[in-house]
């Protein structure tokens, strides 16, 4: 009988299960007396690995030890080995420190006498955002009055979140998820320094871009403006000068259909060396 169960008969055949190793009593009698024997039963069996003890989904952060375990039950006690699906190496083997490298899929294999068992292992790392990239388009140097965007993108796991740094102005617009910064009609506000910071709960990383707008185009179009004033104001000199010179010299130059309802009237002539200069008066009708 096993120890502690009621006593049974002899010889009975039956499939051995794990549950059955431990201590037997037997106990042999007849008329003349009792004769006891304990036995002790090893049930010996394959290797096996459950989730508990060697879960299917590992959790690792970049930096710690590199160690992974799998505890795998049978009899005699297996032996195991894991290593990265592809190249064969033990995480431990490629770095005594977690790197984004050991990231993957792990085979681990559990062995004894009596056979061997299979348990894949998906091990992914996280790390604290890195890699900050910020992109202004179309350019870093804008022309007043245009639009323009600036994105900013972080490797990280978990997926890092972001914030931002930039000068204060009205006309700012945040894209989906707080990546991306949106101008619109550029102004001398907008000119400066735009920081973008990555974090997630392992660290953060920033980056800067100068963002520079050009007012080029503005100071040519007022440029522009006053050459137009003052080749209008020359053209009217011009035409004063016109009329000084030639005002009174018949059949060169007639006032009223210059002027319209003007009327112009000879004052005088007067001689400067070798140089005659006419004078007109316009007048209102």
């Amino acid at each position: 009988a096993r120890d502690g169960g009621t006593m049974g008969r002899s010889g009975v055949h039956r499939v051995v299960h794990r549950a059955d190793a431990g201590r037997y009593i037997c106990r042999a009698t007849n008329k003349h007396g009792t004769a006891v024997r304990s036995v002790v039963v090893t049930v010996e069996y394959e290797p096996s690995m459950a989730e508990p003890g060697c879960p299917a989904q590992r959790l690792w952060v970049e930096g710690t030890p590199a160690e992974l375990v799998c505890a795998a039950t049978g009899n005699p006690q297996p032996h195991v080995t894991c290593a990265k699906l592809g190249d064969g190496h033990h995480p431990a083997a490629m770095s005594a420190n977690v790197t984004r490298a050991h990231a993957g899929t792990y085979q681990c294999q559990a062995t004894n006498s009596h056979g061997s068992a299979l348990r894949n292992i998906t091990i992914a790392v996280e790390y604290s955002p890195a890699t900050v990239t910020l992109r202004v388009l179309p350019s870093a140097t804008v022309s007043r009055g245009t639009s323009f965007s600036v994105e900013c993108r972080a490797e990280g796991l978990p997926p890092p979140t972001y914030g931002w740094v930039l000068p204060p102005a009205p006309n700012l617009r945040f894209g989906t998820g707080n990546r991306s910064v949106a101008v619109a009609g550029a102004a001398a506000a907008n000119r400066g320094l735009y920081t973008c910071t990555a974090s997630n709960r392992h660290g953060w990383q920033a980056s800067s871009v100068l963002v520079r707008v050009d007012e080029s185009r503005l100071v040519l179009a007022v440029s522009l403006g006053s050459v137009g004033a003052v080749t209008a104001v020359g053209l009217a000199a011009a035409g004063g000068y016109y009329l000084k010179s030639t005002a009174c010299k018949k059949g060169e130059y007639n006032v009223r259909d210059a002027e319209g309802s003007l009327e112009a009237a000879c004052l005088h002539r007067q001689r400067r060396g070798q140089t005659e200069v006419y004078g007109i008066q316009l007048t209102q009708p």
